[in-house]
């Protein structure tokens, strides 16, 4: 088949998947949220409200585009796209199965993050551009999240790196397939080494998907609905899409990195080949609890301040980053642990 074809098709999939996880998302999120708090959500458009999303989608798609005056016309219209072009992006290295994605990267992890990364040059271009105070607040506080919280995400994978040698995200997989005497999986999770790189992990992600108790940039109490405040219509809609979007990758990541991805600790390699489509259902049963864990702590915490936010990338989630990859490389040579070692 025409390798610009396949290209194509792989791209057409990720488009798909982002759409439907989107659909998908948003009612979780409303139905998730109701019964913490004790309600029901969305309940009268299908049954038990499930068609609720889709009539959200096809209201967003019928409504007037309204442009305020004194935008940056052409930054307010890019936005969006420049925050949506890198959400999808990030599907790509994100391995289904083990022969189900759209690119094998030997660098996977470091062009996740990378493309991760330009998802809040758009949050401020779209905060700049609306000629709103509150829309440019939130934008800089978006930069600002980002340029303190990069860092320690990267730095808390980076044992997980040195411990498997690789950063080929189906690599890092299929080096925690297997079990120990037989029962306990060998997951990264299981190794206690991983506890805190795990813990780091979470909350750097929470920040860099704006989400509660660190959803500063959007913050309704104070700045409305912050960098978006002024979009309306599918430009409302694609902003958010891409919030539930990588939702899911970085869902999906530390499924990856930390519980064994697609596999089944007890299943043999002949299951997956006899039943292709159980590679990929796991891995993404596996990334949905992670994304309800996220929702469950959203609807759990109070908002924290931006102070406090700054205080807790920059004093400590840094250094304690940059300690425990010292620590875990002492361990790792002392105790001869590395690529191929368990």
């Amino acid at each position: 088949m025409n390798p610009i074809l396949i290209a194509a098709l792989r791209v057409l999939a990720a488009v798909g998947l982002m759409l439907v996880n989107g659909v998908v998302l948003i009612y979780m999120l409303r139905k998730v949220l109701g019964h913490l708090h004790l309600r029901l959500g969305p309940m009268h458009v299908g049954p038990k409200g499930i068609a609720q999303t889709t009539m959200d989608v096809l209201k967003l798609l019928t409504k007037e585009d309204i442009t305020p005056a004194n935008v940056d016309k052409a930054l307010f219209f890019l936005a969006p796209a420049v925050v949506f072009a890198p959400s999808l992006m990030a599907y790509a290295a994100l391995p289904f199965s083990g022969s189900l994605e759209i690119t094998n990267l030997d660098t996977g992890l470091l062009y996740t993050f990378a493309v991760a990364s330009l998802v809040p040059l758009g949050v401020l271009m779209a905060g700049w551009a609306s000629s709103n105070k509150w829309s440019l607040l939130g934008g800089m506080r978006a930069a600002a999240m980002q340029i303190a919280y990069e860092v320690p995400l990267l730095l808390s994978v980076l044992p997980i790196v040195m411990f498997t040698g690789t950063l080929n995200l189906g690599d890092i997989v299929t080096a925690q397939s297997g079990t120990w005497l037989a029962v306990v999986p060998r997951w990264n999770i299981m190794f206690p080494a991983f506890w805190p790189t795990f813990l780091f992990f979470v909350i750097a992600v929470l920040v860099e998907l704006n989400q509660t108790p660190f959803d500063l940039s959007e913050a309704e109490s104070e700045l409305v609905a912050g960098f978006a405040s002024e979009y309306s219509a599918m430009k409302f809609g694609l902003l958010f899409l891409s919030e539930f979007s990588n939702q899911f990758v970085m869902s999906a990541l530390g499924v990856t990195l930390f519980f064994g991805g697609w596999m089944l600790p007890w299943a043999p390699a002949s299951w997956y080949e006899a039943v292709p489509i159980l590679a990929p259902a796991v891995f993404i049963i596996k990334t949905y609890i992670g994304i309800f864990l996220m929702m469950w702590i959203r609807g759990t915490f109070p908002r924290v301040r931006i102070d406090q936010l700054m205080s807790l990338g920059w004093k400590w989630l840094i250094p304690a980053t940059l300690g425990w990859l010292m620590v875990c490389g002492l361990l790792f040579k002392l105790f001869d642990l590395g690529p191929g070692v368990g």
